[in-house]
This record gives structure tokens, sequence and C-alpha cells, in this order.
């Protein structure tokens, strides 16, 4: 791989995240875009790109303000993230997930205009960033930036997982999909526990 290939994508991070603050003046300054370089998703769900650039952004603006936008380790979104979302020109169409709440944002077909070019900039340095490092990335090597901010030991939204037996684990769904996880008890698989509805 390139050394300078994760240099030319931290920078392309920087100028987009330099282009948000053209709208919101008191965004700080990103100090570390290569933290975000490495990690396929986060605490908050969604891989890298300019939509979750502005979801980084929604808790700068947070940071900045002194707002407490999430709580459990980072891991539950509230609705002053949610708040500072809008602002950024991000919507949740649906009710709060139980563990991470508003977490899963998507951009508004007006912010993907707005930012246009910039989208389109980053989405090049992403993709050659990705062929530039398929297959030779290290991931004992690979930042964990959220997870480390947020003091969660792992890279995504925890869920319950429960075998045929009633064990259960805390797993990030997305590794559960790559291999089943199978209990040593009863020796079946974990399966993500449906959420309980409140009387």
């Amino acid at each position: 791989m390139s050394t300078t290939q994760p240099l030319v994508l931290a920078a392309e991070l920087a100028v987009a995240w330099s282009d948000i603050q053209r709208f919101h003046s008191d965004l700080p300054n990103l100090a570390a875009p290569e933290s975000l370089i490495g990690e396929s998703s986060s605490a908050c769900g969604t891989e890298l790109g300019f939509e979750r650039l502005l979801h980084e952004a929604a808790h700068g603006l947070a940071a900045a303000r002194g707002i407490r936008d999430t709580s459990r380790a980072g891991r539950y979104h509230n609705r002053r993230f949610l708040a500072l979302a809008d602002e950024l020109g991000l919507d949740h169409n649906a009710d709060p997930h139980p563990s991470s709440g508003f977490s899963l944002v998507t951009m508004r077909p007006d912010t993907r205009d707005r930012y246009a070019e910039t989208i389109d900039r980053l989405q090049q340095a992403l993709g050659d960033h990705a062929a530039a490092t398929s297959g030779t990335l290290d991931r004992s090597r690979t930042f964990r930036g959220p997870a480390t901010r947020h003091g969660s030991s792992g890279g995504g939204v925890r869920v319950k997982a429960v075998c045929g037996c009633g064990r259960n684990v805390r797993v990030v769904p997305s590794v559960l999909s790559q291999a089943p996880i199978v209990c040593g008890n009863c020796g079946e698989v974990f399966q993500i526990a449906e959420p309980r509805t409140r009387r």
C-alpha cells in the first residue's frame, strides 16, 4: 500500500470538514481526520463517507456548545443529537432504536445538493483509498476512533443475542452476520433478541 494514500484521504476529509464549517462557523476543527480511516463502522453505525462526516459534525457542534448528545458510553444518540443533525441537514425517519437512539441519520436531498462537489471529491478519495488497501490492511493496527472516544470496547452498537438455553452475549450485528456464534452449552446459534415492548 502506498504510504501517501492515507495522507491523501485524511487531507480530503479535512477539506470536506472545512466545507461544512463554511455553513456552521462554531464547528470546531477536525483534530485528527486520519482517526476516521481504517474503520468501516463506528458507534454511530455508519460507514465512512460524507454522511458520516456530517454525523461526526453533529457531535462536534454538541461538544462546542456543551450539549450532552449521547448516553450509554456514547451509543445512545438522544433528541439533542437529532436537533443538531437536523441543523446539519440530516434526517431520522423512524422511531429511535432501543440501543442506539437516533444514530442512523441520513442526508436530505437539499444537503446532498449543497455539498455535491465535496461529496464527489471525497467519494473519489475513498474509492482510491479502498483500491489501494484492498486485501492489504492489517486489521490489528487499525484505529477504533469512536469506540475509543466513547470508552466502549467495540467498534459499533452492540445488541443482545440469545441462544436456545437462554444465555446471552452483546455483539455488533455486523460481526454476527460474518459467521454464526455458537453456544458452547446448548450448541445453538446466538440470534439477535427482539426488543421488549414496555407496558
